[in-house]
């Protein structure tokens, strides 16, 4: 079951005095399964943000359908199973997460004994218990994103949009964080979420859909596209030394007193793998290396450039 889909997604923005029009959306197509975490790149100002807009209602498209569990996305039924985090949250800094969290779930019209229990659930599975009596001014950056995602959880909704979710993060509180989504991805969750993270995102998503000036330019399961994509072959080897490597000749590097050599190109392998024999040298493996989510997305750049 499909829990978010657009299609033909159109939004043109007006400047100078109204005059003159700027395309930003220009037909997205996507589609996210339910239980699935979907990543959402693309370079700065190619419509990421806009696109989050428009799921939400913060900005109404100018043609194209939103779908959310098959509701129109700008009904009131759908709008309730959203949970949003934004990429800079803010909360009034004299509130403590307890207070925030009992005000977002009067806003849903949650009843307070729901509410009181859900609440302290929350706490707990974004880590902040102990601290939720603490005032808001005086939590850490990593500390309001775990309840900013409480807070978009209130509602208990199918699918979490989260805008750039890891950005000013230290190293452990992406960890934390990932670990966080993961979670909630296994109590059934659907995730749609944008980073410029590649790195993390590499880790999380199932699906990938990569929009570059306003279109989807690439879009897919993150393993089918890793899986069939090899940038080059390493061969490593040792018991050979540099002044004989550099006769065959190949591009190398000495690492814990073996070589690895990188090639282009697959047909280069039995000659390099059977000129380290007839020097003697030892082959401990080939490898093919495969493209990583950043290589993808930067040879996406370049085919649209």
């Amino acid at each position: 079951m499909k829990t978010l889909e657009i299609s033909n997604l159109k939004k043109t923005f007006r400047s100078n005095f109204l005059i003159k029009k700027y395309p930003v959306l220009k037909g997205i197509d996507l589609s996210v399964e339910q239980g699935e975490i979907y990543g959402f790149l693309g370079p700065n100002g190619a419509g990421k943000t806009t696109t989050i807009k428009c799921i939400l209602g913060l900005l109404f498209p100018d043609a194209g359908e939103i779908l959310i569990n098959s509701l129109p996305g700008n009904s009131i039924a759908a709008r309730s199973q959203i949970g949003f985090l934004p990429e800079n949250p803010y909360f009034y800094d004299y509130l403590n997460a307890n207070e925030l969290l009992y005000f977002t779930a009067s806003l849903f019209g949650i009843p307070k004994a729901v509410a009181k229990e859900r609440i302290s659930m929350l706490i707990q599975q974004v880590g902040l218990a102990g601290r939720e009596g603490l005032k808001l001014r005086k939590y850490s950056k990593g500390m309001l994103q775990r309840l900013g995602l409480a807070q978009a959880l209130i509602q208990d909704p199918v699918c979490l949009i989260l805008d750039e979710p890891f950005s000013g993060l230290d190293p452990i509180g992406r960890k934390e964080f990932r670990d966080l989504i993961l979670g909630f991805k296994a109590q059934g969750k659907t995730i749609f979420f944008s980073s410029h993270i590649l790195q993390d995102m590499e880790m999380m998503v199932d699906k990938v859909g990569i929009i570059i000036n306003g279109r989807i330019s690439r879009q897919g399961l993150l393993s089918e596209m890793v899986s069939s994509s090899t940038r080059c072959h390493e061969i490593i080897c040792a018991r050979i030394s540099e002044k004989q490597l550099a006769q065959i000749p190949v591009h190398f590097v000495s690492r814990d007193n073996q070589f690895i050599i990188t090639l282009d190109n697959e047909a280069d392998i039995n000659q390099v793998v059977e000129s380290i024999i007839h020097n003697n040298g030892q082959v401990i493996a080939v490898n093919p290396v495969k493209k990583t989510l950043e290589d993808i997305f930067l040879n996406e750049l370049r085919e649209v450039q």
